[in-house]
């Protein structure tokens, strides 16, 4: 068993530090948001993540994880410090490292041995330098210390699978003991240990997540082009995904990559290379086509609707930027819900968990209560989430409930010919044909 702790109870630090507790570790976890701790003491959870409140009471209970706004009290015995802080974009597309740095500067100043300070934020290339000279400035007497990077491949709604079976673990550092000691609480994992430097370790993590959401674009770029040629992106993905060198994940088209890495850590990236006298014009091209999946579904609203949405009610099935979490961030629902209302629509939402988090960033969206509140007396309904009890509506009470049978599907879960039969004015994405009403049309 080894101490451990863990600065930041967001998405990673919270699941970092109950997966650790769950495999045997004490694990102290600290937050300077003292409501936070506050409700992580009364039993609650500040997110929604599918079985982390279940591992969290358990963990607890066992004594083996515990909460604090206190760095000295959470310092005091451990041999690791998580940095799980947030690294939101700056104004320029940049990591805003400033809450890193508060972490750094606070465990400079309550450390009182040595111990390995380990970087799970997802921090540009150069980070762990950076941590280490203000940790060095920092501290009221020199303490030995390492730095590690660690950076987190978790998947929001998929968190504790994530943490628990890892296709690897990255580490990088200057000192391979230190390392090597950090690849040690990984082993019960049982997967692939990468040790490498700090900055490679840093990029690997960018240049990841920079792929995966190229992937996401090209798929949308192709949609793109199979709705004029008049061919289904969904067969073409599947066809694609067979060869073994391209694979099936992530070529699902839709409206886009969002939630609080991809759209940041490839703004990171670019900014990063641009710094750096590079060109980035496939990140470029990345970014442009993400933003033109979300105003595919506003041209096809507009389309349908008669050429102007203003005073039209439209319905938004999904507010999440994807199923399984609460999460809005770069939400493609919430983006197209500004959209509509700068049209003059009259915007309603519903989705299963992430409702108050909606509330709180756009007044003027009406909730419903179930989806069938939400068709009432819409002019449409667009499909901006692929929540499974989306799958398995009641269309026929759908479209009875609809002033107007148009349905645009963003997320492309509804098979267009099922969509006809139940007399909807279907739109998918990259269909290549549209159904309207029972009778075929060619797409092009």
């Amino acid at each position: 068993m080894k101490n451990i702790a863990v600065a930041g109870t967001g998405y990673v630090g919270l699941t970092t530090g109950t997966c650790f507790a769950d495999l045997g570790n004490r694990v102290i976890c600290i937050d300077i948001n003292p409501d936070k701790i506050a409700m992580l003491h009364a039993g609650q959870v500040p997110i929604f993540e599918p079985g982390l409140s279940e591992m969290i009471e358990r963990n607890v209970k066992a004594g083996r994880l515990h909460f604090t706004t206190d760095y000295a009290e959470a310092l005091k015995d451990v041999d690791y410090v998580f940095i799980c802080v947030g690294t939101p974009s700056g104004v320029d597309g940049e990591a805003d490292l400033r809450y890193v740095r508060m972490a750094a500067e606070s465990i400079a100043r309550t450390m009182t041995h040595p111990m390995i300070i380990v970087n799970k934020s997802t921090v540009p290339v150069g980070t762990g330098d950076w941590v280490a000279d203000i940790v060095l400035r920092s501290q009221p007497k020199p303490i030995p210390f390492d730095v590690v990077s660690c950076p987190e491949f978790m998947r929001e709604g998929s968190a504790i699978y994530d943490f628990m079976n890892p296709d690897r673990v990255v580490l990088g550092s200057k000192n391979k003991e230190a390392a090597e000691k950090v690849a040690q609480l990984h082993l019960p994992l049982r997967t692939r240990i990468v040790v490498t430097d700090l900055r490679t370790a840093e990029m690997i993590k960018y240049a990841s997540n920079a792929f995966l959401a190229t992937k996401i674009s090209f798929i949308n770029e192709i949609a793109a082009i199979c709705e004029r040629l008049g061919a289904d992106v969904q067969e073409v993905a599947v066809g694609m995904g067979y060869d073994k060198r391209i694979g099936p994940h992530f070529l699902n088209a839709g409206l886009g990559y969002g939630g609080s890495c991809f759209p940041k850590d490839v703004k990171a990236l670019e900014h990063m290379a641009l710094v750096q006298g590079s060109h980035p014009s496939l990140l470029r091209a990345v970014m442009d086509i993400n933003r033109d999946a979300r105003r595919w579904a506003v041209f096809n609203l507009r389309s349908l609707l008669g050429g102007h949405l203003d005073q039209r009610k439209i319905g938004l099935l999904g507010l999440a930027f994807k199923p399984n979490t609460d999460d809005i961030r770069e939400s493609p629902a919430m983006e197209i819900a500004r959209m509509l209302q700068y049209e003059g629509a009259l915007v309603s939402g519903y989705d299963p968990v992430a409702m108050h988090n909606a509330a709180r960033e756009n007044s003027e969206l009406r909730l419903a209560e179930s989806p069938y509140d939400l068709a009432e007396g819409m002019d449409a309904l667009v499909v901006c989430t692929e929540w499974n009890e989306f799958k398995h509506l009641d269309l026929a009470r759908i479209r009875a409930c609809m002033a107007q049978p148009i349905l645009v599907d963003g997320r492309n879960i509804y098979e267009p010919e099922v969509m006809a039969r139940h007399g909807f004015i279907y739109r998918g994405v990259g269909r290549g044909s549209t159904f309207t009403n029972g009778n075929y049309q060619n797409g092009r």
